[in-house]
């Protein structure tokens, strides 16, 4: 009977911690791959994003280039005119008035840069009626209107009740104008005579001129010719009255 001797086995501490870094390398290695590609997938997307962006401003653009040149001015225009269609349909059906209810919504600021928008323009446009002339002299008089507070307290102690009429007070004939009053009244009557003899009036036919035109026309054409060239051909123009010119 043989006897078989079995080769010992030793274990090696220093093999299993080889074996546990490699492991770890290439766990990491595998990570950082992962890690790279999900980047490159990353900035492949915002590429094709902003590619897919751009696109859709160059149709947009194309688009606008198109259009014609007012064509945003036009489109807000009748967003406008539809919406307030929609407005006064819905002021009519609840019986409200539109004016009204438009005046409600404008803000001060919005108010404020309409009036000033309004002072810009010119608010005379001519003498279109006698009711419109006087119209626009009362509201230039109110406008230099400067209440003097001191005299309205004062005025208001001596009236009393009657500073406020009804229909049973009897205050006529019973208010005195003061001195400064009148004189302010007396000061804008002469800057207004001032200013009507500044207006240009149409000029009297004068039957001493002399008679250089054949019609009416002519004589607009010679009168503008004297203006402009009078002082340069007046000697000619007396050397061939006198019969001098050579």
């Amino acid at each position: 009977m043989c006897t078989q001797w079995s080769t010992p086995v030793f274990y090696s501490p220093m093999a299993s911690v080889s074996a546990s870094v490699s492991d770890e390398q290439t766990e990491s290695a595998a990570s950082q791959k992962r890690e790279e590609r999900l980047r490159k997938f990353r900035e492949l997307h915002i590429l094709n994003e902003a590619r897919n962006l751009n696109h859709k401003e160059v149709v947009e653009e194309d688009k606008r280039l198109k259009l014609p040149t007012n064509w945003e001015a036009k489109k807000a225009r009748l967003e406008w005119e539809l919406m307030t269609d929609e407005k006064k349909k819905e002021c009519a059906a609840k019986g409200e008035d539109y004016d009204r209810v438009k005046l409600l919504e404008i803000s001060a600021e919005d108010a404020e840069r309409w009036e000033r928008k309004k002072k810009r323009k010119n608010p005379d446009p001519g003498f279109s009626g006698y009711a419109e002339a006087q119209l626009r002299q009362y509201q230039r008089l109110t406008k230099q209107i400067k209440p003097d507070m001191d005299s309205y307290e004062r005025q208001r102690e001596q009236c009393g009740e009657d500073f406020h009429p009804t229909s049973n007070s009897l205050i006529h004939g019973t208010h005195v104008p003061s001195k400064e009053g009148i004189d302010r009244m007396v000061e804008d009557v002469e800057k207004q005579i001032e200013k009507r003899a500044k207006y240009s009036r149409r000029r009297a036919y004068n039957d001493d001129a002399d008679i250089d035109y054949i019609n009416e026309r002519n004589a607009k054409f010679n009168k503008k010719a004297e203006r402009f060239y009078g002082k340069y051909t007046a000697e000619i123009k007396q050397n061939l009255e006198r019969g001098t010119a050579v």
